[in-house]
């Protein structure tokens, strides 16, 4: 018999990411972050490789950040609106962690399987951030995918690329409920 956990069940059943802008200060200290890091490092990790890593951003590197967002935008010719949305994550945040895909070649694992595996990492981390109490959201635009900012910003090797940023910090304010997918429309139960 499968050992249950309601608790568990009942938070992911109910979890929800928070808006980045929403999140404010306090945000959680070292000791605060260590457990919600650990949490997020049991993700699958396909034979111990661990195709990833974390890298914390506190303020004055999300401010730094910030700037180089606003020249790395320019430098692309992007317009205000996409420009503003990859600058403002920096801008606004008081802190995020990184998670930072390693794309180490393994003859036994699909490049593109190290690829869920960092994604995981993510989504473990958002989680664990949410069942500690604090707010969190899993942002990645223009800026992640940029190969100068990634490397003037956060000096990735040229095997390593974003797979997320993390923000973590208290809840501001609380949005409105969005619906949920239909489950009707995204579940099919083959017998045969």
């Amino acid at each position: 018999m499968p050992q249950k956990n309601p608790a568990a069940l009942d938070f992911l059943l109910n979890r929800r990411s928070r808006p980045a802008k929403t999140l404010g200060l306090p945000v959680p200290d070292r000791d605060a972050l260590m457990p919600i890091l650990t949490a997020a490092a049991r993700s699958p990790d396909h034979g111990k490789l661990e195709p990833w890593r974390f890298v914390v951003l506190e303020k004055p590197a999300l401010t730094r950040l910030a700037g180089l967002a606003t020249s790395r935008a320019a430098a692309l010719g992007l317009d205000a609106d996409r420009a503003a949305k990859g600058v403002d994550q920096f801008a606004n945040g008081n802190l995020a962690v990184a998670v930072v895909e390693i794309m180490r070649p393994n003859e036994k694992v699909p490049a593109l399987e190290l690829t869920y595996s960092a994604g995981a990492v993510c989504l473990a981390l958002l989680n664990a951030a949410l069942a500690s109490g604090w707010g969190a959201n899993w942002l990645s635009g223009w800026p992640s995918h940029d190969r100068d900012f990634m490397q003037q910003g956060l000096h990735l090797a040229e095997d390593e690329r974003i797979a997320g940023f993390i923000h973590i910090g208290t809840e501001t304010s609380v949005p409105p409920e969005r619906p949920r997918p239909d489950l009707d429309r995204i579940t099919t139960w083959l017998s045969t």
